[in-house]
């Protein structure tokens, strides 16, 4: 059985997430150890036995280790089967990487399947739903699977309360295509959305302004939208950059103690250090794409290439366990000096 080092790269829950995922593909059990030995509380968190016990029930996988804190699991996967799921983390732990977990096994089932998802949509170190929505999903779509969450379910939830949801429809496709990412073409459009629950809507205001002043964008590139039934309070600040060939969305997310103007600092330095760099994948994207380029690959069928700044300890990590399971060639190419090729079977 294919053995996992939960410890690998920064030792977090992609090792896991990651692994659950392609486990789910090619129907390879695995044990996996040192669950989460990079970080304060090691072992499965709410999220990650969601996550656990999500791909098991699509699956119906024989599972041990599978409880809060456990530093070991052990999975065996059966055949994925489509449906209607709904998958409740019961805490502010992100329901978006529960999805991204089983997400590449339902984009190949047999048939349609239809995800409810609970729990925190907007948290620091995870992707929001608008990161997926905007950047995520029409690249996948692009490679055959048509994947859409219903804008009109989206409650956000924020850390900690949670309390967030949103649904998904996934139409599968058997085969993952190419996806080739080389130049992003040139800026369409540009939207700065600051998302306020549960506090004075001076903050989203405040936000808004610093980036206006910074940039010059125009009024009409920006929203303040005050988010109501919010279990408890939250502040996002997110930038939308739409170019000819990727839409990248960046996120500052507020927090106890830190002004609405370094919030929506920190967002507009991330984006304005992807512009610079003049690629069209920025990080977070860039690690999002390797799990479908390399089922692809696998697959015979996808893979692909995209250029992006310089790869995180995520994306080097990423890549490693991809390795783990699947037979392919994975390379990633400085090309300048913020500027690299990543090129999947």
């Amino acid at each position: 059985m294919l053995t996992i080092d939960g410890s690998l790269g920064e030792g977090g829950g992609q090792v896991l997430r990651s692994s659950l995922a392609l486990s789910l593909v090619t129907s390879r059990p695995f044990v996996i150890e040192n669950i989460r030995a990079g970080r304060k509380k090691p072992g499965l968190m709410r999220q990650h036995l969601t996550a656990v016990q999500a791909a098991a029930k699509i699956s119906r996988a024989q599972v041990a280790g599978d409880a809060i804190g456990s530093v070991w699991l052990e999975f065996r996967p059966g055949p994925v089967e489509s449906g209607d799921y709904r998958f409740c983390v019961g805490t502010a732990g992100s329901a978006t990487l529960v999805l991204q977990t089983v997400l590449p096994a339902l984009m190949l089932a047999e048939g349609e399947s239809n995800l409810a998802l609970e729990g925190g949509t907007h948290n620091p170190f995870a992707p929001p739903v608008d990161f997926l929505t905007q950047a995520y999903l029409p690249l996948v779509h692009r490679m055959g699977p048509k994947v859409a969450v219903d804008p009109t379910s989206v409650q956000p939830g924020f850390y900690p309360a949670g309390g967030g949801s949103f649904r998904v429809n996934i139409q599968p496709d058997r085969q993952l295509g190419r996806l080739e990412l080389i130049d992003r073409g040139e800026i369409r459009a540009r939207r700065v959305t600051a998302m306020v629950a549960n506090l004075p809507q001076h903050i989203g205001e405040r936000e808004c302004r610093i980036i206006a002043e910074k940039t010059g964008w125009p009024q009409e590139c920006f929203t303040i939208e005050m988010v109501e039934h919010s279990r408890g309070p939250g502040n996002v600040v997110l930038i939308e950059l739409q170019s000819e060939h990727v839409t990248e969305v960046f996120t500052g997310f507020g927090q106890i103690g830190v002004r609405a103007e370094a919030v929506a600092a920190r967002a507009l330095d991330d984006a304005r250090a992807y512009l610079a760099a003049g690629v069209p994948v920025g990080r977070y994207l860039a690690d999002q794409l390797l799990l479908p380029l390399g089922i692809g690959a696998h697959l015979g069928d996808g893979g692909g290439l995209f250029r992006t700044m310089s790869p995180s300890l995520h994306t080097t990590t990423h890549i490693e366990i991809l390795h783990r399971f699947l037979e392919l060639d994975a390379k990633i190419e400085q090309a300048g000096r913020d500027d690299y090729v990543v090129r999947i079977g």
